[in-house]
Order: C-alpha cells, then sequence, then structure tokens
C-alpha cells in the first residue's frame, strides 16, 4: 500500500525533528556547563567519538569519558551556548549532520557532528570542535603553532 505525504507534513516533522536536534544538543552543552556527567555522555552513543581542539583530541567513548571526569568532577566542565546552529537530514530522517558556532571559554568555536535516531531520541555520535581564526590572522597563528606541530609531525613520521 503506498502512502502519500504531503510536502507541508514532511516539512512539519523535519522541523519537529530539528527542534528535538536543537534540544539535545542544548541539554547536552548545559549538562557540561552544570558538570552532569551521567547526563551529557547519556546523549551520546555507546560507540561515539569526540574530537577536541587539540591535535592529539581524538578520542572514543570511553577515553572521552576518562579524560572529561576530573573536569565533571569540579562542578562545571566547559560552558559552550550556541550562537548559530544547522541541521541537516539524510533521506532515512534518521541521521542527521550539523555545524554551529559557540560562545566559549575559548571565544568563538565551531562545533560539528552527526546525530542518530534511536527509539524517540537524538544521540550524538561523533563531535568535532574546532577554534576559529579569523583569515587575517592565519600567519601569526601558523608561527606560534609550527614549532610545536612540526616536532610533532618528526616524532609522528619518524616512527614509520
Amino acid at each position: 500500500m503506498l502512502t502519500l505525504v504531503s510536502f507541508d507534513s514532511l516539512r512539519y516533522k523535519i522541523s519537529d525533528e530539528k527542534e528535538q536536534i536543537n534540544r539535545t544538543l542544548d541539554a547536552w552543552h548545559k549538562a557540561a556547563a552544570e558538570g552532569n556527567f551521567n547526563n551529557y555522555f547519556g546523549m551520546m552513543t555507546d560507540d561515539a567519538i569526540f574530537i577536541g581542539t587539540d591535535p592529539t583530541e581524538n578520542w572514543n567513548l570511553k577515553d572521552f569519558k576518562a579524560y572529561a571526569k576530573p573536569h565533571f568532577d569540579k562542578g562545571k566542565a566547559w560552558n559552550f551556548k550556541a550562537i548559530e546552529r544547522h541541521i541537516y537530514f539524510d533521506n532515512s530522517g534518521k541521521l542527521a549532520w550539523f555545524d554551529e558556532l559557540l560562545d566559549t571559554q575559548m571565544k568563538i568555536c565551531r562545533g560539528s557532528g552527526v546525530l542518530v535516531k534511536i527509539g524517540n531520541e537524538w544521540k550524538i555520535k561523533h563531535y568535532v570542535l574546532s577554534m576559529t581564526i579569523p583569515n587575517d590572522n592565519t600567519n601569526d597563528v601558523i608561527k606560534i603553532i609550527a614549532p610545536i606541530e612540526d616536532a610533532m609531525l618528526k616524532k609522528r613520521f619518524s616512527k614509520s
């Protein structure tokens, strides 16, 4: 049996799903700001990946929890507030990806990631946090990071 769905009802469904994702991401950021370890990690999938701003920060969920636990134990981890967010869906409606600009203690950062719908909940499967650098300041930043990252690259490639 073929079921026809009107464009308006499809638009409403996408709008509703976007709102759920916005609520999930806002609650996730709020849980970190409040130091709520269980809520924060409860919004991630068991196989989640978190990529931080440092080149060494590419964590599976277990390793990210170990890194984050001392921060959460202080009563607050980090405080990110979305100032802009874009959300996209695949054709199934069960997979979404997003990008967001964040107001953080590191100033403006960019977050991006993937969520999957499990039952009635959206869960974060992959998250990437990046610091933003104005194009006019790129060369200044390169001067600062070059010695550090050149040493990292040399060490990494000398193992190959």
